[in-house]
Protein backbone atom coordinates (compact mmCIF):
# COMPACT_ATOMS: atom_id res chain seq x y z
CA UNK A 1 0.00 0.00 0.00
CA UNK A 2 1.49 3.80 -1.19
CA UNK A 3 2.31 5.51 1.98
CA UNK A 4 0.57 8.83 1.16
CA UNK A 5 0.37 12.22 3.00
CA UNK A 6 -2.45 15.22 3.20
CA UNK A 7 -1.10 18.11 3.39
CA UNK A 8 -4.39 21.12 4.71
CA UNK A 9 -2.05 24.23 4.32
CA UNK A 10 -3.93 27.15 6.98
CA UNK A 11 -3.72 30.67 7.48
CA UNK A 12 -6.88 32.82 8.89
CA UNK A 13 -9.12 29.77 7.97
CA UNK A 14 -11.14 29.56 11.44
CA UNK A 15 -14.42 29.41 9.85
CA UNK A 16 -13.33 26.89 7.36
CA UNK A 17 -10.76 24.49 8.56
CA UNK A 18 -13.47 22.06 10.72
CA UNK A 19 -15.41 21.66 7.24
CA UNK A 20 -12.16 20.52 5.38
CA UNK A 21 -10.88 17.84 8.11
CA UNK A 22 -14.43 16.63 7.93
CA UNK A 23 -14.40 15.26 4.72
CA UNK A 24 -12.30 12.60 6.06
CA UNK A 25 -14.44 9.77 6.24
CA UNK A 26 -13.66 6.26 6.09
CA UNK A 27 -14.04 6.15 2.43
CA UNK A 28 -11.15 8.50 2.18
CA UNK A 29 -9.37 7.32 5.08
CA UNK A 30 -8.86 4.17 3.25
CA UNK A 31 -6.24 6.00 1.13
CA UNK A 32 -4.50 8.55 3.82
CA UNK A 33 -1.61 7.11 5.90
CA UNK A 34 -1.59 10.76 7.88
CA UNK A 35 -2.79 13.92 7.65
CA UNK A 36 -0.93 17.24 8.64
CA UNK A 37 -2.38 21.17 9.04
CA UNK A 38 0.40 23.51 8.91
CA UNK A 39 -0.79 26.37 10.51
CA UNK A 40 1.42 29.34 8.91
CA UNK A 41 0.91 31.41 11.95
CA UNK A 42 -2.72 32.88 11.60
CA UNK A 43 -3.86 35.61 12.90
CA UNK A 44 -7.17 34.07 14.06
CA UNK A 45 -8.39 31.11 15.87
CA UNK A 46 -7.21 28.91 13.42
CA UNK A 47 -4.89 26.72 15.32
CA UNK A 48 -7.70 26.43 18.52
CA UNK A 49 -10.25 25.19 16.32
CA UNK A 50 -8.00 23.15 14.59
CA UNK A 51 -6.60 21.47 17.37
CA UNK A 52 -10.21 21.31 19.17
CA UNK A 53 -11.18 19.30 16.27
CA UNK A 54 -8.61 16.97 16.12
CA UNK A 55 -8.40 16.32 20.22
CA UNK A 56 -12.51 15.04 19.64
CA UNK A 57 -11.47 12.75 16.95
CA UNK A 58 -8.76 10.72 17.68
CA UNK A 59 -9.44 8.49 15.03
CA UNK A 60 -7.95 10.79 12.14
CA UNK A 61 -4.04 9.93 11.32
CA UNK A 62 -3.50 13.97 11.90
CA UNK A 63 -0.93 16.63 13.01
CA UNK A 64 -0.95 19.91 13.79
CA UNK A 65 2.07 21.62 12.82
CA UNK A 66 2.46 25.67 13.70
CA UNK A 67 5.44 27.44 11.12
CA UNK A 68 8.05 28.61 13.13
CA UNK A 69 7.90 31.84 11.44
CA UNK A 70 5.04 32.87 8.32
CA UNK A 71 6.54 31.26 5.82
CA UNK A 72 3.51 32.14 3.10
CA UNK A 73 1.63 29.68 1.40
CA UNK A 74 5.17 28.39 -0.94
CA UNK A 75 6.70 28.17 2.53
CA UNK A 76 4.10 26.19 3.79
CA UNK A 77 4.79 23.28 1.51
CA UNK A 78 7.98 23.23 1.61
CA UNK A 79 7.20 22.04 5.43
CA UNK A 80 4.89 19.54 3.99
CA UNK A 81 7.40 18.50 1.33
CA UNK A 82 10.22 18.42 3.34
CA UNK A 83 7.96 16.62 6.18
CA UNK A 84 6.89 13.83 2.98
CA UNK A 85 10.88 13.51 1.66
CA UNK A 86 12.28 13.09 5.88
CA UNK A 87 9.23 10.58 7.06
CA UNK A 88 9.46 7.90 3.65
CA UNK A 89 5.59 8.86 2.06
CA UNK A 90 4.96 8.15 -1.33
CA UNK A 91 3.13 10.32 -2.53
CA UNK A 92 2.03 13.84 -0.64
CA UNK A 93 -1.74 15.31 -1.62
CA UNK A 94 -2.49 19.10 -0.96
CA UNK A 95 -5.39 19.91 0.00
CA UNK A 96 -6.21 24.11 1.02
CA UNK A 97 -7.61 24.39 4.54
CA UNK A 98 -10.19 27.65 3.47
CA UNK A 99 -12.71 24.61 2.23
CA UNK A 100 -12.46 25.76 -2.05
CA UNK A 101 -11.56 22.18 -2.90
CA UNK A 102 -13.28 18.62 -1.92
CA UNK A 103 -10.46 15.27 -1.15
CA UNK A 104 -13.64 13.23 -2.57
CA UNK A 105 -12.82 14.80 -6.19
CA UNK A 106 -9.62 12.73 -5.55
CA UNK A 107 -11.48 9.19 -4.97
CA UNK A 108 -11.54 7.88 -8.82
CA UNK A 109 -7.61 8.89 -8.57
CA UNK A 110 -6.71 7.29 -5.17
CA UNK A 111 -9.47 4.20 -5.74
CA UNK A 112 -7.49 3.33 -9.90
CA UNK A 113 -4.10 3.91 -8.83
CA UNK A 114 -4.03 6.23 -11.57
CA UNK A 115 -1.69 8.92 -9.88
CA UNK A 116 0.68 6.04 -10.11
CA UNK A 117 1.19 6.73 -13.82
CA UNK A 118 2.56 10.29 -13.35
CA UNK A 119 4.67 12.02 -11.32
CA UNK A 120 1.66 14.55 -10.23
CA UNK A 121 -1.84 15.42 -10.25
CA UNK A 122 -3.34 18.76 -10.44
CA UNK A 123 -6.45 19.58 -9.94
CA UNK A 124 -7.77 21.88 -12.49
CA UNK A 125 -10.96 24.35 -11.83
CA UNK A 126 -11.41 25.07 -15.76
CA UNK A 127 -11.37 21.76 -17.63
CA UNK A 128 -14.30 19.69 -19.17
CA UNK A 129 -15.89 17.95 -16.06
CA UNK A 130 -15.21 20.97 -13.15
CA UNK A 131 -17.88 22.69 -11.16
CA UNK A 132 -17.42 26.03 -10.52
CA UNK A 133 -19.89 27.29 -7.56
CA UNK A 134 -19.31 31.39 -6.56
CA UNK A 135 -16.33 31.79 -8.50
CA UNK A 136 -17.03 35.22 -10.55
CA UNK A 137 -17.21 35.08 -14.93
CA UNK A 138 -14.15 37.84 -14.12
CA UNK A 139 -11.73 35.59 -12.48
CA UNK A 140 -12.49 32.91 -14.50
CA UNK A 141 -11.72 34.56 -17.59
CA UNK A 142 -8.74 35.59 -16.40
CA UNK A 143 -7.46 32.56 -15.41
CA UNK A 144 -8.11 30.99 -18.72
CA UNK A 145 -6.16 33.59 -20.24
CA UNK A 146 -3.35 32.85 -17.87
CA UNK A 147 -3.70 29.23 -18.47
CA UNK A 148 -3.34 29.61 -22.22
CA UNK A 149 -0.06 31.86 -21.59
CA UNK A 150 1.42 29.47 -20.18
CA UNK A 151 0.30 26.73 -22.19
CA UNK A 152 2.44 28.87 -25.19
CA UNK A 153 5.58 28.78 -23.04
CA UNK A 154 5.51 25.16 -21.90
CA UNK A 155 4.22 23.70 -25.27
CA UNK A 156 1.09 21.68 -23.22
CA UNK A 157 -2.22 22.46 -22.15
CA UNK A 158 -2.67 23.77 -19.04
CA UNK A 159 -5.85 23.84 -17.31
CA UNK A 160 -5.01 25.40 -14.10
CA UNK A 161 -1.79 27.13 -12.33
CA UNK A 162 -3.15 25.97 -8.87
CA UNK A 163 -6.35 25.15 -7.50
CA UNK A 164 -5.46 24.18 -4.11
CA UNK A 165 -6.13 20.43 -4.75
CA UNK A 166 -2.88 18.24 -5.95
CA UNK A 167 -0.76 15.34 -5.72
CA UNK A 168 2.85 14.91 -6.10
CA UNK A 169 5.28 11.63 -6.51
CA UNK A 170 7.36 12.53 -3.72
CA UNK A 171 10.35 11.00 -5.51
CA UNK A 172 9.68 14.13 -7.81
CA UNK A 173 10.31 16.12 -4.82
CA UNK A 174 13.50 14.65 -3.56
CA UNK A 175 16.20 16.83 -4.83
CA UNK A 176 13.84 19.48 -3.24
CA UNK A 177 14.31 21.88 -6.43
CA UNK A 178 11.40 23.90 -4.89
CA UNK A 179 13.22 25.50 -2.15
CA UNK A 180 13.91 28.49 -4.05
CA UNK A 181 10.58 29.06 -5.21
CA UNK A 182 8.40 32.11 -3.91
CA UNK A 183 6.97 31.67 -0.42
CA UNK A 184 3.84 33.70 -1.96
CA UNK A 185 1.08 32.49 -3.58
CA UNK A 186 3.26 31.85 -6.93
CA UNK A 187 5.01 29.01 -5.86
CA UNK A 188 2.64 26.96 -8.11
CA UNK A 189 3.26 29.10 -10.93
CA UNK A 190 6.85 27.95 -10.43
CA UNK A 191 6.09 24.39 -9.95
CA UNK A 192 4.38 24.61 -13.42
CA UNK A 193 7.29 25.87 -15.08
CA UNK A 194 9.93 23.48 -13.03
CA UNK A 195 7.76 20.55 -14.28
CA UNK A 196 8.16 22.05 -17.58
CA UNK A 197 12.12 22.16 -17.11
CA UNK A 198 13.26 18.77 -15.44
CA UNK A 199 10.69 16.64 -17.07
CA UNK A 200 8.14 15.69 -14.81
CA UNK A 201 5.15 14.05 -16.09
CA UNK A 202 1.92 16.23 -15.24
CA UNK A 203 -1.97 15.00 -15.80
CA UNK A 204 -4.60 17.63 -14.95
CA UNK A 205 -8.05 16.18 -13.33
CA UNK A 206 -11.52 17.98 -13.20
CA UNK A 207 -11.96 18.94 -9.86
CA UNK A 208 -15.10 20.95 -7.88
CA UNK A 209 -14.55 24.25 -6.41
CA UNK A 210 -16.56 26.99 -4.82
CA UNK A 211 -16.32 30.25 -2.86
CA UNK A 212 -18.95 31.21 -0.12
CA UNK A 213 -17.34 32.87 2.93
CA UNK A 214 -13.49 32.66 2.05
CA UNK A 215 -11.40 35.31 2.18
CA UNK A 216 -9.16 35.90 -0.70
CA UNK A 217 -5.54 36.45 -0.37
CA UNK A 218 -4.77 37.01 -3.68
CA UNK A 219 -3.52 40.47 -4.97
CA UNK A 220 -4.65 40.38 -8.46
CA UNK A 221 -3.12 42.99 -10.02
CA UNK A 222 0.14 43.36 -8.97
CA UNK A 223 0.74 39.39 -8.47
CA UNK A 224 -0.79 39.12 -12.26
CA UNK A 225 2.54 41.18 -13.24
CA UNK A 226 4.74 39.42 -11.72
CA UNK A 227 3.66 36.51 -12.88
CA UNK A 228 3.92 37.79 -16.49
CA UNK A 229 7.59 39.25 -15.89
CA UNK A 230 8.37 35.40 -14.51
CA UNK A 231 6.79 33.87 -17.80
CA UNK A 232 8.64 35.93 -20.18
CA UNK A 233 11.82 35.30 -18.01
CA UNK A 234 11.32 31.60 -18.56
CA UNK A 235 10.36 32.08 -22.39
CA UNK A 236 13.60 33.44 -23.08
CA UNK A 237 15.99 31.55 -20.64
CA UNK A 238 14.64 28.37 -19.24
CA UNK A 239 17.29 27.97 -16.85
CA UNK A 240 16.03 30.84 -14.96
CA UNK A 241 13.65 28.51 -12.77
CA UNK A 242 16.78 27.44 -11.11
CA UNK A 243 17.41 30.89 -9.20
CA UNK A 244 16.35 32.25 -6.36
CA UNK A 245 12.55 33.63 -6.45
CA UNK A 246 12.66 34.91 -2.94
CA UNK A 247 12.06 38.12 -0.88
CA UNK A 248 14.28 36.92 1.94
CA UNK A 249 16.23 33.68 1.20
CA UNK A 250 15.28 31.05 4.56
CA UNK A 251 18.33 28.68 5.60
CA UNK A 252 15.72 26.16 6.75
CA UNK A 253 11.36 26.20 7.02
CA UNK A 254 10.67 24.43 10.02
CA UNK A 255 7.40 23.48 12.29
CA UNK A 256 6.76 23.18 15.86
CA UNK A 257 4.05 20.02 16.76
CA UNK A 258 1.06 21.24 18.42
CA UNK A 259 -0.77 18.10 18.33
CA UNK A 260 0.84 14.65 17.51
CA UNK A 261 -1.84 12.28 16.01
CA UNK A 262 -2.08 8.47 15.65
Amino acid sequence: MDKILVFIPAYNCEKQIVRVLGQFDEEVLKYISEIIVVNNRSTDNTEIVAADYLRDHPELPAKLLRNKENYGLGGSHKVAFDHAINNGFDYCIVLHGDDQGMIRDFLPVLESKYYRKHDCILGARFMNGSRLEGYSAFRTFGNVVYDFLFAAVVRKRIYDLGSGLNMYRVDMLRDRFYEKFPDNLMFNYCMILASDYFGHDIRFYPVSWREDDQVSNVKMMSQAVKVLKMLKEYYSDPEVITEDYRDVPIDSYEAETVINGQ
